[in-house]
């Protein structure tokens, strides 16, 4: 196995709405306050903007018409499980997730988000200033997120 196949491919979207605020979820399977932005993995045959539309759209209920794409990141990004992790998810078949990111647009309403989907991941959601995403997401994706903000620094009005 080669170091990339480590990794589950993967994708992850960061959306935004009129107040350039970032969309983020609680993960309904964490005890603690585990806030996320949408993600997942490319199924066998998907592009990766294919994936990231289908993930939003199975994880928030947002459609992908709602949604403009503004940017992608210039490379992909990684997070490494932690060990005791690693044996419970994926089937203990890979070591992290190398992920495609993606900013987008929301081009709905409050109204358009549904995050009682047919197999839901978060139990609830609201929009964030994107200098809180480190803070709020689990340690071990904290590094992730400082790089799309980074990436996306322009975009997102930061200094």
């Amino acid at each position: 196995m080669t170091k990339t196949q480590e990794y589950r491919r993967g994708v992850g979207i960061m959306l935004l709405n009129a107040n350039r605020e970032v969309w983020v979820g609680r993960r309904i399977d964490r005890t603690d306050e585990a806030w996320q932005m949408p993600q997942g993995g490319i199924d066998p045959g998907e592009e990766p903007w294919e994936t990231a539309l289908r993930e939003l759209e199975e994880e928030t209920g947002i459609p992908p018409h709602l949604v403009e794409r503004i940017s992608d990141a210039p490379e992909r990004l990684r997070y490494d499980l932690p060990e005791e992790l690693r044996a419970k998810l994926w089937g203990g078949k890979w070591k992290g997730q190398e992920q495609d990111w993606f900013l987008c647009r929301f081009l709905g309403r409050e109204s358009d988000v549904d995050i009682a989907t047919k197999h839901p991941e978060f139990d609830a959601w609201k929009w964030v200033e994107a200098s809180e995403l480190p803070d709020m997401i689990v340690p071990f994706k904290r590094d992730l997120y400082r790089q799309l903000l980074a990436h996306f620094r322009d975009e997102l009005g930061l200094p």
